[in-house]
């Protein structure tokens, strides 16, 4: 298929640019929906509209300070800065010590007027900039992240302008991490070893895995490092009953039935049949037999409480603003409000409350979210913890030090109590912002 015209390609990006910027759904479904309204396209063509929507989102401050004095359509100025800042980076990737990427194509679609007004942009230094058109975040978050991080905000605010690596997960009941490594390099995917979770590999690039013979019979799953971590401290046995009760979309669920070597029951509840959907086909691949998904209305339903006081281990990761994930999902900085954090915060206390009592005597509890915000992390374990005497609390990182995970110590936040709390950061990790926290009851 020839490739398309830069005029062409420049068209389609402003107009993905501009239905993206409405926020009135996510940015993942807005490009997805956009590829499928589009079949025609290429996968160079793909990448090119779907990165630079994606650096638009990430620098969205401080590309509305610049697009003012361009000229034409708002989305066309935000399309091209977009573009040009996706292809410095790329060149980066290759030879950090590029400031430009190759802009021929793009200049073969830009006028003269346009040419110049992309060249004053480039002359601005960072230096120059106020701090918001520098870390490109709202203020009622940058300013809890300054808080917590101090001098770590800038490094933090530098890792969320990158996309996040792609991590796999291997099929630890089917298969052994480094024969699927082996047998990843022979399709010349080429891949790295996770530093923490002994299940992962860490993909360069962005590889096409879908008609990958190991991805087709489930020796591997996409999924976050962080996340693989969260399914570790649950540390599963064969022959338990165990409870992931947010599972939406199942990849911890697979993660932890794999360590239970498909015995026992794990239950994947979850309060959106859709989401359960999409976990029947990764089910079926992973041959795992030991898995019951269930929809359920709410955290009091009746399947919830008939297996009240029965259950060895719950993990509960629990609905969130998402914004550990805003190298994946920038839009999540520009679509969440303080409005709606608040509403999540009462909500995450009410399905804390109700899982726990799932637990017999002996069971682990594990509590988790893939949000940076102490009021969704912190405060809802603390408050649970004065609340619930008969639940103690467990040392995150003693418990994956045992796991032979390692430098553990390092994956908790410092201080006091907060040393107990799994703490991820992008910057830090390199993996998506993961908090949990475990208890045992008595």
């Amino acid at each position: 298929m020839a490739p398309m015209h830069p005029n062409a390609l420049l068209d389609a990006c402003a107009e993905l640019v501009r239905l993206t910027l409405t926020f009135e759904h996510p940015a993942d479904a807005v490009v997805s929906r956009f590829f499928r309204d589009h079949r025609g396209l290429g996968q160079r063509e793909r990448a090119a509209l779907a990165e630079t929507v994606y650096t638009v989102l990430r620098k969205k401050l401080l590309f509305d300070h610049m697009s003012p004095s361009g000229s034409g359509p708002k989305e066309r100025r935000m399309a091209i800065l977009g573009f040009a800042h996706w292809q410095d980076e790329e060149a980066r990737r290759t030879s950090p010590q590029a400031v430009h990427g190759p802009r021929d194509f793009l200049r073969a679609a830009l006028n003269d007027r346009e040419q110049q007004w992309l060249a004053q942009c480039d002359a601005v230094h960072e230096e120059e900039l106020l701090e918001r058109h520098r870390h490109n975040l709202p203020e009622w978050l940058a300013q809890p992240l300054k808080e917590q991080l101090g001098s770590e905000f800038w490094p933090l605010v530098a890792s969320l302008a990158r996309s996040a690596p792609l991590d796999l997960r291997v099929n630890v009941l089917k298969e052994k991490r480094a024969e699927v490594q082996k047998e990843l390099a022979q399709a010349a995917i080429k891949t790295e070893v996770t530093p923490y979770s002994p299940w992962g590999l860490r993909a360069s690039g962005k590889p096409t895995l879908a008609k990958l013979p190991a991805f087709v019979r489930g020796a591997i799953e996409v999924q976050d490092e962080g996340s693989q971590l969260l399914a570790l401290l649950l540390d599963a046995k064969r022959g338990e009953m165990v409870v992931d009760f947010c599972a939406g979309a199942g990849g911890k669920t697979l993660a932890i039935g794999a360590s239970m070597r498909s015995t026992g029951r794990l239950y994947a509840f979850d309060v959106a049949a859709h989401r359960l959907d999409a976990l029947k086909p990764r089910l079926a691949r992973s041959g795992l037999s030991n898995v019951h998904p269930a929809a359920i209305a709410h955290e009091r339903d009746d399947r919830v409480k008939r297996l009240a006081g029965k259950i060895d281990r719950v993990l509960v990761d629990a609905p969130c603003s998402g914004l550990g994930t805003l190298r994946r999902n920038p839009d999540l900085k520009w679509r969440q409000t303080p409005q709606a954090l608040e509403e999540l915060v009462v909500k995450q206390a009410a399905i804390l409350e109700s899982s726990a009592r799932l637990l017999k005597s002996g069971g682990r509890l594990v509590y988790a979210t893939c949000s940076v915000l102490p009021q969704e992390n912190e405060a809802i374990a603390e408050a649970f913890s004065l609340k619930h005497p008969d639940f103690v609390p467990m040392d995150a990182g003693e418990l994956l030090a045992q796991l032979k995970v390692p430098e553990a110590a390092s994956l908790c936040a410092g201080g006091d109590t907060a040393s107990r709390y799994l703490r991820l950061w992008p910057h830090r990790h390199q993996t998506d912002g993961f908090f949990a926290a475990v208890w045992q009851r008595r």
